[in-house]
Parts: structure tokens; sequence; C-alpha cells
């Protein structure tokens, strides 16, 4: 399993792209893995023939290093591969996939039933205690026959809560101490395990209070630890403003007509990239030990998908029009949608905007996306009616579309009247989009 992206620890087998025994070229296409970020194709290094595949299509969690596939060289007999293994390392002949020391893991040897000293995992214990079963009566599949929870689960919805030798919980009854059948039980000190443990078991109905474990994907997995990194260790500063679209929707009018379309959100990152052209100050990251300031405005904008929020990357922002930026977004946005981007287009970028106003979302603090300083939060456009003097001076009443957006800034990096002071420029920049289409 090699490492597709920077921040990849381990990836899933989506689809190989190549049978066993075909005949592959450097370049070729093997499979497509899908990483911590998206689904990407994995070619082959070398010039052979596609001996053994190792991982099958839907293997999830393949730590990084894993022998994944081997390929021997044109003309060799690929059906008589020998699969590497600890005793007998990988042939001369043959070459792998992945590292060429990387060699199978021993077979795992499972604990035989009556043998002392079983190996339970505390789960697994909690499930065959509740159910009466004897663990002897267990195959264990864990490493080092240890047998865990879905061996437990496995049992009971084969052979039921009375299935197995009855164990009888407690210690040993003494005679002097026996309990009579018209004497009420002594009651119990302390916590009881509850009559039912509170997990689903398979091939029978959900009980109150079961749940159901959810695969996690790569995806969701770093995006839990990049949040909860940019929270335990950012700086978080808020600052809000709203901003008069009636110039933006104007022109989107305008260029309507000329059958250019163009979205509100395609004016915000033109603002912003113009903004930040303007105050370079704030096109800053934090490398760990301070600022690093950058020179190219590379604008990552969230995307949501099945697998969680990406962020991809107008790269150059700075010196596109609108237009330039609607059609880049619009590859982007598709790509991310269907797994298909490469690292170059996620990985980096220096300012993001994440825009909810499509789902009804008034207004938001966005969580910032480390290494860089700043992040802007945009919700819906609301109608608001403001008294205004016309060209004579005269008052009247005129109706205005509002959008708020919310800046979260780096406190390390930008300071509150920097970033106040952005803030301003920027709703200037996006109330006048003819002025930012010069700039």
């Amino acid at each position: 399993m090699p490492a597709l992206s920077p921040t990849m620890e381990e990836g899933n087998i989506v689809k190989w792209l190549k049978k066993e025994g075909e005949t592959v070229s450097a370049g070729d296409a093997l499979c497509e893995i899908e990483t911590d970020k998206a689904v990407v194709t994995m070619e082959s290094s070398d010039d052979g023939i596609l001996a053994k595949i190792m991982v099958h299509e839907g293997s999830r969690n393949i730590r990084l290093g894993s022998l994944i596939a081997l390929m021997v060289d044109e003309g060799q007999d690929w059906t008589q591969v020998e699969i590497p293994s600890v005793q007998s390392p990988t042939p001369p002949s043959a070459t792998t996939t992945g590292p060429a020391e990387v060699t199978a893991p021993p077979p795992k040897v499972p604990t035989q039933p009556g043998k002392l000293g079983v190996r339970i995992s505390p789960a697994a214990r909690h499930i065959l205690d509740t159910h009466r079963i004897d663990p002897k009566i267990v195959t264990p599949s864990g490493p080092r026959g240890i047998i865990t929870k879905e061996d437990a689960l496995r049992v009971v919805s084969q052979k039921g809560d009375t299935a197995g030798k009855v164990v009888q919980p407690g210690p040993a009854i003494q005679p002097a101490a026996a309990v009579t059948p018209q004497q009420p039980a002594p009651p119990a000190v302390g916590l009881q395990r509850p009559a039912e443990p509170p997990i689903s078991i398979p091939g029978k109905p959900p009980a109150p209070g079961t749940f159901t474990e959810i695969p996690t994907s790569n995806i969701r997995k770093v995006i839990a630890k990049r949040l909860t990194e940019s929270k335990s260790t950012i700086p978080h500063a808020y600052a809000s403003a709203d901003c008069d679209l009636g110039a933006v929707l104007r022109l989107r009018k305008e260029l309507a007509k000329d059958n250019i379309k163009v979205s509100v959100n395609d004016f915000i990152i033109k603002a912003t990239a113009v903004t930040l052209k303007q105050m370079p100050e704030v096109n800053v990251t934090w490398s760990g030990e301070g600022p690093r300031q950058l020179e190219s405005i590379d604008i990552s904008i969230a995307v949501a998908t099945d697998r969680g929020l990406i962020t991809p990357i107008i790269k150059q922002a700075g010196s596109k029009g609108v237009q330039e930026i609607a059609d880049t977004a619009k590859v982007l946005a598709q790509k991310a949608r269907n797994g298909k981007l490469l690292p170059e287009e996620y990985q980096g970028g220096s300012f993001s905007i994440s825009n909810l106003g499509m789902f009804g979302i008034t207004g938001f603090s966005a969580v910032i996306n480390p290494p860089q300083s700043c992040i802007l939060a945009v919700g819906r456009s609301r109608t608001e009616l403001a008294l205004e003097e016309d060209e004579e001076g005269n008052p009247e009443v005129k109706r205005k579309e509002m959008l708020n957006v919310t800046l979260s800034s780096d406190g390390r990096l930008v300071s509150d009247d920097l970033a106040s002071m952005f803030l301003d420029r920027f709703r200037t920049n996006l109330e006048n989009p003819m002025n930012s289409a010069l700039l």
C-alpha cells in the first residue's frame, strides 16, 4: 500500500483495474485506492505480469507498506509464484506493488477448545457472561488467539441465549448459606450488569437501548483529527459583517443576458482574492514556529460530499476573472463529489471559504483549516427595508438584499484590528464588483 497523500496512514481498495495474469506496463493503472482525501488511481512502476492479488476489492483500513499484490517478470510462470512469508522470503524473480521487504504475517493459531488460558477481549467477556456461554466453545479469530466481540456475537446469533455450556455466574454457593426457595434472595451489592448487552445482535430484532456501529471512512477520520487539532491548538477569533448584494445581483442579470452564468459565491471568491491581494499580511500560514508569507493567492472552497467535507483549491485566484473562477469551481466541485480530485487539487491553499447559504443558514462560524490563518463563513442573503435619501435629498424606503459573513481568524497571525480591516475592505470589494473585476 503506497502513500498517495502526505497525511495518508491507511487506505481502502475500491476496485482492481487489472486481473491476475494480465500483462502490465509501467504507468498502467492497477487499482483505485481511497485515501484520506479522495479516490486515487495507483499506477504500476514496472513492467511485468500481475501474478497475485493479496488484498481484494472492498478491503478497508490497509496500513501503508502492507503487501497488496505480487508481480513477476514477463515470460515467467505467474501461476507458480510463491506468496512471501516469514519463513519463505520473496523470490528474486518476483516483485511486489509494495516494499520488497514486506512479508505476510504468520498465520493465526487459534486457541483450541478445552485448553487453559483462553484470551478474551473485555467486550467479548461481557457478552459471553451475560448470555452464560462457556468461552471454551468459541473459536477465536483475533490476534494471538484472542476471542473478539465479533466471535462472541457470532456464537450468540447461531445458538441463542441457551447455546453452549451454561456457566453459573457468581461464586459457588456453600450448603450452609444455601437459600431455600421460600426465602428471598439477598439483595445484590454494587452495580449489576444489565440483563441485555447494549449491542445489536445479528439475526435478531433490535431491542431498546441497542446500537449499530457504522464504519468510518478515511476522509471522516482525517476531518475529525484536523478539526480537533484546529480547535485545540488555534486561538480562534470571530468577526461578522453585513454586505449589500444589490450591485452583484444587478451585474449577474446583465451577464446572464450574454449567457454568462456566474453565482454569488463566485463573486465572493473574487472579492476575497482581491482583498488578499490588497492585504498580503493576511495571506499567511502558520509553519509551527511562526508565520509564513505566501506569494500565491490560492483559495480553498468547502464542498460537501457523501464521504465528508473536502476543500479543493482555486489556484491563482487573484489573477482570474469571475467567469474563469466560476468554471474552475464547477469542475473542482464535481471532481470532489466523484472522489476524483488529484492530490495537488486539494493540498495547500492560503484561505478558505465555506458557504452554507444554499441550506438556509443565516450565519455561522467556521473552523479554521490548519495551517491557514482564516476561513470566511457565508450565510444566506436576506431582504431588508432601509430608509435612504434619493437624488433630491428626500427620504425614501428601499429594499436591500443583505448577506452575512463571519471571518474566523488565527489570533497568532491576524490581530483583531487586522481582521476588522480585512472584513471592511472585503465588503467594499463585494459591493463594487465592477471595480474588483479591474484589479
